[in-house]
């Protein structure tokens, strides 16, 4: 098996590979440190219980679970946050680079060329394929696309589709606890939840994360993504972020935007696709190769690691390679789909036509929630469920 790209979704379906007993053979362009990039991402309790069982993630890896997400906005004519909603909603939060640290450990079965981009991928005659690289080719009975959003292995199956953009862009930023000592409510609230503020034209999310090497609250990251609408095609300036931090958020909080860039601050677009299909022998594809969601869903690492469990259990269970990817094609393709169409209406009710947050109570964000979901399931929205 060769899997293209050997970031979260590469590493974890290397090891669905090797423990369902095949040679496997993983190819990343990058020839950096990936384990340094610290931004923050989210999963499901039970599917951080279940890949830390089955052997995929260490159970020692540093986590920041909360259990509750509090929904706040800025007091009209104020400049002091009014809490309007708190509501279930458990989720693991993770450090990325730390989540693959752990990935790569548990894949160290598989044989992990880094700085060795692939150039293209093709069928061969024979129905195997063929992985081409600068400094030569190979063949295999399968061949995973975990290459993210432009895969080279999706094009294989699906050469005409191309990604569709949002009208809004997502900022993220992470900064030192430390760096924000002096804001004591909010760290406090961090502590215990993860929260949500609204403001007209988007909302930003703000979570905490370890940070690596160190131990208790303080040793963690405030991580945080801001969707709006900016004044031109992203990337944007940091500037725009602050202002419209200062101008839309209850002051801490703004003041927190203020200094995300001490770690990392990033922006890009919102764009999602999903492939008509997530495998075709000798092809599978995994993570965002095979559909990329908008952020509102936290989805990314998650379904990369459903993808791997699914791929393990398919191969484990299967006649041939092309048998368990026939079985794959059908159970994951689907979600893709549905989690591109909620990606969408999330960001309808959240970014493009928001609810006037300032008239918002508990009774209110509890309907506008229902609604917002109505015919389908988050996991950010337990209780909706």
């Amino acid at each position: 098996m060769g899997v293209v790209g050997g970031s979260i979704a590469g590493c974890a379906v290397a090891v669905a590979g090797v423990r369902a007993g095949a040679e496997v053979t993983v190819y990343e362009r990058s020839d950096g440190e990936l384990r340094d990039r610290g931004l923050g991402i989210v999963i499901p309790p039970p599917l951080h219980e279940q890949t830390v069982a089955a052997g995929y993630l260490d159970a020692a890896m540093p986590t920041a679970p909360v259990a509750t997400r509090v929904w706040l906005t800025r007091a009209p004519g104020e400049r002091s946050a009014r809490e309007i909603a708190r509501r279930p909603s458990p989720v693991t939060p993770c450090n990325w680079g730390l989540l693959w640290q752990s990935l790569r450990a548990s894949s160290t079965g598989a044989r992990y060329h880094r700085g060795r981009p692939v150039t293209s991928v093709e069928r061969t005659p024979a129905g195997g394929a063929l992985v081409r690289t600068a400094d030569g080719e190979e063949t295999y009975g399968i061949v995973v696309g975990a290459d993210g959003h432009g895969s080279l292995t999706r094009r294989v199956l699906a050469p005409d589709l191309r990604p569709s953009p949002a009208t809004y862009a997502v900022w993220r930023g992470t900064l030192p606890v430390s760096a924000s000592a002096e804001h004591r409510r909010p760290l406090r609230l961090l502590r215990e939840a993860w929260v949500t503020i609204g403001f007209p034209g988007g909302h930003g999310i703000f979570y905490l994360i370890p940070r690596g090497g160190g131990a208790g609250p303080d040793a963690r990251l405030l991580a945080y993504a801001i969707y709006a609408t900016p004044p031109g095609r992203p990337p944007v300036e940091v500037g725009y972020v602050r202002q419209l931090a200062d101008e839309h958020f209850p002051q801490e909080w703004a003041e927190i935007v203020a200094r995300g860039e001490q770690t990392a601050m990033t922006c890009h677009p919102v764009t999602d696709l999903h492939a008509p299909s997530a495998a075709e022998p000798p092809f599978v594809l995994a993570g965002d190769a095979a559909g990329v969601t908008r952020p509102h869903t936290a989805s990314g690492a998650v379904k990369a690691l459903q993808d791997a469990l699914c791929l393990e259990e398919a191969l484990r269970t299967s006649a041939s390679p092309a048998d368990a990817l026939r079985r794959y094609a059908p159970e994951r393709t689907p979600e893709g789909a549905r989690l591109v169409e909620l990606g969408r209406r999330l960001g309808r009710a959240q970014v493009e036509q928001p609810p006037d947050w300032t008239a918002m109570d508990q009774g209110s964000v509890d309907a506008w929630c229902r609604a917002t979901l109505a015919g389908t399931s988050s996991y950010l929205y337990a209780d909706t469920d």
